[in-house]
Parts: structure tokens; C-alpha cells; sequence
């Protein structure tokens, strides 16, 4: 089947989420989750929601695509880490002096329950690119930009058509080194990929011109499926490098074994881990997902001895408004080490600070660190 045929076959209402569990909703957990669909949408095709061990009210996979009610805990924030400041042309986010990000869709393949961009996937497209000659024309007058990361929503529910016109106008900028697509496809709709040999050719052809990675998002061992393997394996025929970032979740990942498990059979398929994410304080995503950092940082160091050389080829980070922060550890029973791996100021590169972290505390705000 086409892959745009099936994915309008996805499970959108609460009442098809009822008929596909086999399991009635009683009124009021269906009145809740019939606003929570509302606010944030609901999208989950039949190949991930067969994943799902249907007797397991607390099954990772579940936990990933299900709406909760946990969902109308609105503490926190939209934007965690200030992407409307970072914004330079409606799209194109840069942040990062070397980094250009590109917003093409507000789109995916599935609304995953812990998205940190609830504001706009699948329902506002003010921060969306339309005007691709504005941020080509960018790109260009700033060769400090080494790299373009096509985001969104996800990269790849853009059409061939879109995704050869990006290639072909990123890979003809000579400051480019390389081209990022961030994708959860090959995860939570591998037909996406396993059924267009078009989008691969596109891949192969300009992966020859200008390197293109392709940033996946495995979250949880039971991803890792037959579908998803071939999925990897088309998008490695067609030369491009696969790596893998994951959200540390509760109630997902939150075990060392899981996890490593999960980064294991990444490496045995050819894909490298590249970060670990705390999961960001986003309203609606907060209250259900987040862990500590004293107990993310165990967790982590845990997953590390049991895993090779390249399985550790990753970084335990999280993304605050002042840069991507990594979280290197213990000092005492109080205080933890932290290193700014990029920055959005010069004045914060590869700055190492120590802050006192209370035990249930989840995340720094920009204004503590000194």
C-alpha cells in the first residue's frame, strides 16, 4: 500500500482507539481523553500500535503512543530550550553557530505522548518553513553554518518532491560539510521507508554530493522489529550514516537493562548512539515522563557497563535556553558536574560548573548556572 494511504489509516479519535485495544473507556476517562486529543493530537498507525501488549495497561509502547490523562498537568513550558528566540527566518532556527535547523513539517508519522514540540506537531504551523529561498539565502551569507538539520514535526513525512528540493539546494552550498535529517520513521512507520525505492534513490544520489545523516529515535527494545531492521538496512544501502538519539523516559526506559538492551541491538544493526536526552519539562509531557537527575545519571552509568566501546559513543544531555548541557556526574550527595557541550553564547563554550541538585529536582534553569 502506499504509504500516504496508510498512514490516512492511522488511529486519530478516541472512539477508534477503543475499537483497536478491543477495551471500553469509562465516561469520564473518555470525556479527559477526548480533551486531551483536542489540545494535543492523537495519531498512531496500525503497525506501532501492534506492538503493544494489550493486557499491559503499563507497556512501554503504550505509554509512547497512548494519550494518558497525566496530560492535562500543564506545569512546565512549551518551549524548554527558547526555539522561538533562536528563530532567524520563519523555519530556520540557529542556535548553534555551527548549526543551522530547519522546521519543514509540523507533521509526523505519530504524535509520541512525550514530543517536546506538543505547541505546534500536528496543529500550529506559524513556526514552519514556507519560504525556502529565505533560509537557502541565509545559510549562504553565514558560512559559519558547517551543517543543516531538516527537522520538524518529521523530516521524512515531507513528499520526495520537497526532500529532493532541500538536498538539492543544501548540497550546492559549499560551507556545508554535512546534512541531517531528523526522523522517527523508521521506528513508528517503516513503511515510510521500506515502501518508497524513489525517496532512497533521492537519498543515495545526494548522499554522494554532500554526507547526509539520518538521526533516528528508537526509545525502547521492542521497537527493534523486523519492519524497522529493514527500514535501517534500505536507509544504509543508500549510504547514508544512521545514528540514534533517545529520550530517557519513566516508565519506558528507565532501567539500565532496557536500556542497555535498547543500545545494543542499535549497534548490532549499524547504528551508532549518539545522545541520551533528560526529557525536557514540557507541559503535558512533564509530569508523566520525567526523572530525576541524580537517578538519570545512575541509570546511565549503569546502562554504560554493560555495553561495548561503541555502544558508549553517546552523551547524557539535556537542553536548556543558554545550550546543549552534558551531565557528567556525582560530586557529593549534594552537588553534580555539568558541561556545556554546545552553547548558544561564546562566553558559556565548554564551560564546566558544579550546582547543588536536590534529590526530586529534574532539571536546571538557565539562570542558576553562573
Amino acid at each position: 500500500m502506499n504509504w500516504k494511504k496508510e498512514l490516512a489509516n492511522n488511529i486519530t479519535t478516541v472512539d477508534e482507539l477503543e475499537k483497536a485495544l478491543q477495551k471500553e473507556f469509562s465516561k469520564e476517562e473518555k470525556e479527559k481523553l477526548n480533551e486531551i486529543v483536542k489540545q494535543y493530537p492523537l495519531s498512531i498507525p496500525h503497525y506501532y500500535l501492534s506492538l503493544i501488549d494489550k493486557d499491559d495497561e503499563n507497556d512501554p509502547i503504550r505509554k509512547l503512543c497512548i494519550p494518558s490523562t497525566k496530560e492535562t498537568d500543564l506545569t512546565g513550558s512549551f518551549d524548554t530550550s527558547g526555539e522561538s528566540n533562536n528563530t532567524v527566518v520563519v523555519g530556520l532556527q540557529h542556535k548553534y553557530k555551527q548549526t543551522g535547523l530547519l522546521l519543514s513539517t509540523n507533521q509526523c508519522g505519530m504524535y509520541c505522548r512525550h514530543c517536546f514540540r506538543k505547541r505546534l506537531v500536528g496543529l500550529n504551523s506559524d513556526e514552519i518553513m514556507n519560504h525556502l529561498k529565505e533560509i537557502i539565502a541565509y545559510i549562504k551569507e553565514h558560512d559559519e553554518i558547517n551543517n543543516v538539520l531538516i527537522s520538524g514535526g518529521d523530516a521524512f513525512l515531507n513528499n520526495n518532491r520537497i526532500i529532493h528540493s532541500y538536498l538539492e539546494d543544501l548540497s550546492s552550498i559549499e560551507h556545508l560539510d554535512l546534512i541531517r535529517f531528523g526522523t522517527r520513521t523508521p521506528v513508528t512507520f517503516p513503511m515510510r521507508i521500506n515502501g518508497d525505492q524513489e525517496l532512497l534513490n533521492i537519498l543515495r544520489e545526494y548522499s554522494r554530493k554532500k554526507k547526509i545523516y539520518v538521526v533516528t529515535h528508537f526509545n525502547h527494545p521492542n521497537e527493534i522489529t523486523k519492519e524497522s531492521i529493514k527500514a535501517v538496512k534500505n536507509l544504509l544501502n543508500s549510504e547514508v550514516v544512521l545514528k540514534n538519539q533517545t529520550v530517557l523516559l519513566k516508565g519506558v526506559n528507565d532501567n539500565p537493562d532496557v536500556l542497555a538492551t535498547l543500545i545494543n541491538k542499535l549497534t548490532a544493526i549499524g547504528i551508532n548512539p549518539y545522545y541520551i536526552f533528560q526529557c525536557r519539562p514540557v507541559s503535558g509531557v512533564k509530569n508523566q515522563f520525567q526523572l530525576p537527575l541524580k537517578e538519570g545519571y545512575h541509570i546511565v552509568e549503569k546502562t554504560k557497563s554493560k555495553l561495548n566501546g561503541h555502544g558508549k559513543c553517546f552523551r547524557y544531555v539535556m537542553s536548556n535556553k543558554r545550550g546543549k548541557i552534558e551531565i557528567l556526574g556525582n560530586l557529593s550527595d549534594t552537588t553534580m558536574l555539568f558541561k556545556f557541550h554546545e552553547a548558544k553564547y561564546d562566553k558559556d563554550m565548554g564551560k564546566i560548573f558544579q550546582l547543588d541538585i536536590k534529590d526530586e529536582q529534574c532539571w536546571i534553569e538557565e539562570a542558576s548556572i553562573k
